[in-house]
């Protein structure tokens, strides 16, 4: 038996997916020729943008194309602060491509976090009324380590009485959280495709008209923000996929199924990020006395196929610097490991995860 519990890094094509792209494999022309064959394409475009748009609320105008999830940070963040005198006031549990550029420049400020890694309301308030509206607020939805999800509404309305403006990197929570970029009045926002059952190297990013950003690809494609041929195979297979793509599933059960089941086999362990406000689909587990690295390892040789965090820190011997930023303890920061859901586990799949937990855990204890 093999089970993948790490969505949250990547997600699998389904077999309608995998039967459309093969569908368009032959749609090679360039979407900027002239002939009909490249206008054809174009107009494919054209309808996965009007997908996309609908998906998350948006008007189709208001929708550029990137390479992926860092893409779209990268040419948000920066292309904000490169076209606008603001003062960054970023999430510290933000992906790695925010927090790397944030430390290329000097006013930027990280908010502060509580232990479940929820943004300190009152941090923000104090700073925003002294930057008014130099104000850039930079934030994920929800964190795809530990699963907190942040009120952004609440912030949204916020920043903008301090007449702030605000970006909100959902990635992490466009899988299980419908994103509604009209009601949340959210002035920027990206996410990546793959994290929706969809290709990697495609990304999307959506901006009210009135934001200026620099871009970070020359050119004459996505409004001159991010330029060169488009990804026609990943954006009309996101175009496909969002068309079809169903929230309903998305529910905290299994979840709680296997907390509760593995609260009655295994000692010590606990829950790391806010229980209730969390991604339906996410786990982030420490086990007292338990490496990580070593559960995840042994976990693998039973089928079951977790990770220790964001793919993003995979492999480094550096603390997540969502850990860091939430104040965990020094002697459980690399005891954790991420399970992320699907939603389509069966109770023998979910039964023989926390049973293969338990039985990795007391062989790892004994060990040592």
């Amino acid at each position: 038996m093999k089970i993948y519990l790490d969505n949250a890094a990547t997600t699998p094509l389904n077999q309608e997916t995998k039967n459309y792209i093969i569908s368009i494999l032959d749609d090679y022309y360039n979407p900027s020729s002239a002939y009909q064959e490249g206008r054809n394409i174009r107009s494919k475009i054209d309808e996965a943008r009007k997908n996309i748009a609908d998906f998350i609320h948006a008007d189709e105008s208001n929708i550029l194309f990137t390479s992926g999830g860092s893409a779209s940070n990268t040419l948000a963040v920066k292309g904000y602060k490169d076209q606008n005198d603001c003062v960054v006031l970023y999430s510290p549990i933000a992906h790695k491509s925010i927090l790397n550029y944030v430390k290329t420049i000097r006013d930027a400020i990280p908010l502060k976090v509580n232990g479940q890694g929820e943004i300190d309301f009152d941090d923000l308030k104090s700073l925003l009324s002294i930057y008014n509206k130099k104000s850039f607020v930079v934030m994920d939805y929800a964190n795809s380590e530990i699963g907190t999800i942040q009120d952004v509404e609440k912030f949204t309305d916020l920043i903008h009485f301090y007449n702030g403006k605000i970006y909100v990197d959902c990635t992490g929570s466009i899988s299980q959280i419908p994103l509604d970029v009209k009601k949340l009045d959210i002035d920027i926002a990206g996410f990546s495709a793959h994290k929706l059952g969809s290709l990697k190297g495609c990304g999307v990013l959506y901006k009210k008209d009135n934001i200026q950003l620099s871009p970070i690809i020359y050119g004459s494609q996505e409004h001159g923000l991010f330029g060169g041929t488009e990804n026609t195979l990943g954006i009309l297979t996101l175009g496909y996929v969002v068309k079809h793509y169903n929230y309903d599933q998305c529910t905290s059960e299994k979840r709680n199924y296997l907390v509760k089941t593995l609260s009655g086999l295994v000692p010590n362990f606990f829950v790391v990020g806010s229980y209730n406000n969390r991604l339906p689909y996410n786990l982030f587990l420490c086990f007292e006395g338990v490496s990580g690295e070593a559960l995840m390892t042994l976990l693998h040789e039973y089928g079951v196929i977790v990770s220790t965090g964001s793919a993003c820190n995979s492999g480094s011997l550096k603390s997540s610097d969502t850990l860091l930023a939430i104040g965990m303890k020094e002697k459980y920061i690399h005891n954790g490991i991420r399970l992320t859901l699907c939603g389509s586990e069966t109770k023998e799949e979910l039964d023989y995860i926390c049973n293969q937990i338990k039985n990795c855990v007391m062989t790892l204890r004994n060990l040592t």
